[in-house]
Formats: structure tokens, C-alpha cells, sequence
């Protein structure tokens, strides 16, 4: 019983949080240059999410060499990314690196 309790006050406080930007979403207008800063949140966030797994895949130590699959497979995503601008091709070819380069060294 304490758990659907519990499930029960995360889903209200959840809700209300969610809730509550909708219901002033049409009355009330963020200034131009939030709205400019807030374009930087997806990619700051990406970025913090991203980075920790790719330089420290076993979560201990900074592994920087070309025994990283995780890393090597990063950089040629983000160089197919800068090129390309295409997100399909960049995941394709960053995971495709990545696995062949994880074959290679095992």
C-alpha cells in the first residue's frame, strides 16, 4: 500500500509541475533573451549526458587512447555530424565505428 501511495504523490507532483507551465504557457511571454538562452539547454544537457560515458566507459578512470571504442566511435560521429548535418547518418556511422572498432580490439 505505501507504494502505490508513493507512486500516487510522485504522479500528482509530477503532474503539477508539468502542468502548471502549460496552463501560463499562453499568458504570459519570456523575455528575448531567455528565450536565446534557453536554446542552449537541449545541447548543454546532451553534452552532460554524452561525455562522462564516452571518456570514462568503465566509470573509474579518463581513458583517452585509441583502446576506447566509446571515444573513437564519438569523434567520427562528431565529424560526420559537422559535415554531413544529417542525424540518421550520424548515428548510423558513429555506431557502426563504434561496434567495428570494439571487434577490431577484442
Amino acid at each position: 500500500m505505501n507504494e502505490v501511495i508513493l507512486i500516487a504523490g510522485m504522479l500528482l507532483v509530477t503532474f503539477g509541475i508539468r502542468y502548471s507551465m502549460f496552463a501560463v504557457a499562453g499568458r504570459y511571454t519570456f523575455p528575448q533573451p531567455l528565450v536565446n538562452a534557453l536554446r542552449y539547454v537541449p545541447p548543454a544537457v546532451l553534452t552532460a549526458i554524452i561525455v562522462p560515458a564516452v571518456l570514462i566507459p568503465s566509470g573509474e578512470t579518463i581513458n583517452l587512447s585509441y583502446t576506447n571504442p566509446y571515444l573513437v566511435g564519438a569523434l567520427v560521429a562528431f565529424g560526420v555530424g559537422w559535415f554531413s548535418k544529417n542525424l540518421l547518418l550520424t548515428i548510423v556511422v558513429g555506431m557502426a565505428v563504434f561496434l567495428a572498432w570494439q571487434l577490431l580490439l577484442s
